[in-house]
C-alpha cells in the first residue's frame, strides 16, 4: 500500500526534535554517521523517497545527500543557509555583510555540492504573541536582488520567510519556494496563486501545532497561530496556489518521519471543507514532484 506521505520538502537532518544545541553538538567533531543512517533508515521504512533539507553548518545534510541513494531516497540540500549579518540564521547557516560576500558564499555552497540556495529572509515566530516576529525581515529591494542573483547563477532559491511585507516582494521576484510563510494577507495569497508556475508555499504548521500541550508556550496563542495558518492554506488552495508538504522535521517536537505525518494531518484538517482526501493527496504529490524537478542542479 502506498504511504500517504512520500516525502518531506523541508527537513533538517542535523536536528533531532528535542534540543537543538545538543543535536548540533552531536556533530561538532565530525558528522555522526550512525545517527544520519538511522534517520534515513526510518524514512526508508516509512516508504518515504524524498527529503529536501534546509541546510546546516556542519556538513550533515551533505553527508545525508551522498548516502541517501543507498536507502532509495532522493535527498536535496543547500549545503548551508545564508543570512544577513546580525539577523536570524546562525542555527543553520553563515552570515553575509554585503552582496559581494553573498555572491562568494553562494559560490562556496555550489562548490560544496548544493542543489539550490537557501536564504533566511525573516526571523522566527514569537510563540507568546500571535502575529509577532523575533526580528525585522530583510527590506524588499534586498529580497528582490538576492533572488535575482541566485536565478542568474542558474539555481533555485528556498526562502525562510514570514509576514506579507517580506513575502509579497519575494513572490514578485519569482522566489521558487516560501518556507513557513506565516501571517500572509489576502493580497499575498492572491499573488501566490497568480504566480503558481514560479512559486510553491511550504506552510510548515507542525512546528507550531506539535507544541500545543507541551507547556513551553501559551496553548491559546499556539492554537491561534495554527488556525490562522490553516485558514490561509485553505484560501490559497481555493484560489489556485501551489502548496507542498514540508514539516521542518528536526525542529522541536517535529521528529523525522512522524513530523511529516503530522504535517499531513494539519493540511488535511485545513483543506477538508473544500477538498476530498484523495484530492489532497493528489495535489501534494503533484507539488512534491514540481519541487523535485525544480530543486536540483541541472
Amino acid at each position: 500500500m502506498e504511504p500517504l506521505v512520500r516525502g518531506d520538502c523541508h527537513a533538517h537532518m542535523i536536528l533531532d526534535a528535542v534540543y537543538w544545541k545538543d543535536a548540533i553538538s552531536r556533530h561538532s567533531e565530525a558528522v555522526d554517521t550512525d545517527y544520519v543512517r538511522g534517520v534515513l533508515e526510518r524514512y526508508r521504512e516509512a516508504g518515504m523517497t524524498y527529503v529536501r533539507d534546509g541546510g546546516d553548518t556542519h556538513g550533515v545534510c551533505q553527508y545525508a545527500a551522498r548516502i541517501a541513494p543507498e536507502y532509495g531516497i532522493e535527498y536535496r540540500q543547500p549545503a548551508f543557509a545564508m543570512h544577513r549579518k546580525g539577523r536570524y540564521g546562525n542555527i543553520v547557516g553563515f552570515a553575509y555583510s554585503d552582496l559581494n560576500e553573498f555572491r562568494m558564499m553562494m559560490q562556496m555552497a555550489v562548490a560544496q555540492g548544493a542543489d539550490f540556495i537557501k536564504i533566511m529572509v525573516s526571523g522566527i515566530l514569537d510563540f507568546h504573541e500571535a502575529g509577532k516576529m523575533s526580528c525585522e525581515p530583510l527590506p524588499p529591494e534586498e529580497i528582490r536582488t538576492l533572488v535575482d542573483m541566485v536565478h542568474d547563477a542558474g539555481l533555485a532559491v528556498m526562502l525562510h520567510i514570514n509576514e506579507s511585507r517580506a513575502v509579497l516582494p519575494a513572490i514578485e521576484a519569482g522566489a521558487d519556494s516560501l518556507e513557513h510563510g506565516f501571517y500572509m494577507d489576502e493580497e499575498c495569497l492572491a499573488a501566490l496563486a497568480e504566480h503558481r508556475d514560479a512559486t510553491v508555499w511550504i506552510p510548515s504548521i507542525a512546528p507550531v501545532g506539535n507544541q500545543i500541550g507541551s507547556g513551553r508556550f501559551p496553548d491559546e496563542v499556539l492554537r491561534t497561530i495554527v488556525r490562522g495558518q490553516q485558514e490561509r492554506v485553505r484560501y490559497a488552495v481555493e484560489h489556485g496556489a501551489r502548496i507542498a508538504l514540508g514539516s521542518d522535521a528536526g525542529a522541536y517536537a517535529v521528529p523525522h518521519v512522524t513530523g511529516a505525518q503530522d504535517e499531513y494531518r494539519y493540511l488535511k484538517e485545513a483543506l477538508a471543507p473544500c477538498r476530498t482526501e484523495e484530492e489532497i493527496q493528489k495535489m501534494l504529490r503533484e507539488n512534491e514532484e514540481w519541487i523535485r524537478r525544480r530543486f536540483r542542479r541541472s
